[in-house]
């Protein structure tokens, strides 16, 4: 089980460590009392929990809100991609200990490949969100149905092309779906309300079954 490092009573933020097979793995979760669902958001090849343009803290409170949990996962390893899968798994795992019954998986950047090979592997993930992801590593997304697929990618992307969304939505089955921001960057810095809105939009849905 995770170990309780230290609590924000305001807000039920808690940084824990999690054992796994490799070593222990510590996320900043934040707590919903009997909550059935959860959102594990991970970062990019250089790891760190805040997402694209900072999305991830104020997308936790609001899950919280939603009574929904929310785990911002730190890599063991960055840019590693075995590791950081099994650092998700790690993480899938201690929810299910919790009774977790329903995940959603979000990635940034690199986090798409970890997000979408982790997540065609568990029975307990529902969805897969993906924001700006490289293609690399990304050979199980043809086997994440009948998990839901989202997509976020900038047309002005300098570090990872929009090509790279529109490979991963051609080689996806259904159910999927492709939201392109035009002239935006890696970070989407200029539509990240437009993201922020979406994508909580899309993991209520998906999780409330509504």
């Amino acid at each position: 089980m995770a170990d309780r490092e230290s609590v924000d009573p305001a807000t039920s933020e808690q940084w824990i460590t999690i054992p796994g097979p490799a070593g222990r793995v510590a996320a900043l979760i934040n707590v919903a009392p009997n909550a059935r669902s959860a959102v594990i958001m991970v970062g990019g090849a250089g790891g760190g929990i805040h997402g694209p343009s900072g999305i991830y803290a104020p997308l936790a409170q609001r899950l919280q809100h939603e009574q929904i949990y929310a785990l911002r996962l730190e890599y063991r390893h960055p840019n590693q991609l075995a590791a950081c899968v099994q650092d998700v798994n790690t993480a899938i795992w201690l929810l299910e200990q919790h009774r977790i019954e329903q995940i959603i998986l979000v990635g940034w950047s690199f986090g798409g490949a970890v997000v979408i090979t982790a997540g065609a592997a568990s029975n307990s993930v529902v969805g897969v969100a993906t924001v700006a992801s490289q293609t690399y590593g990304t050979e199980a997304v043809s086997q994440l149905a009948p998990r839901q697929l989202l997509l976020f990618h900038g047309t002005a992307d300098t570090v990872l092309p929009v090509t790279c969304a529109q490979s991963l939505f051609s080689r996806a089955h259904e159910p999927k779906q492709l939201v392109i921001y035009p002239e935006d960057d890696h970070g989407l810095t200029r539509h990240a309300d437009q993201l922020f809105a979406e994508l909580l939009d899309w993991s209520l849905k998906l999780l409330r079954g509504t």
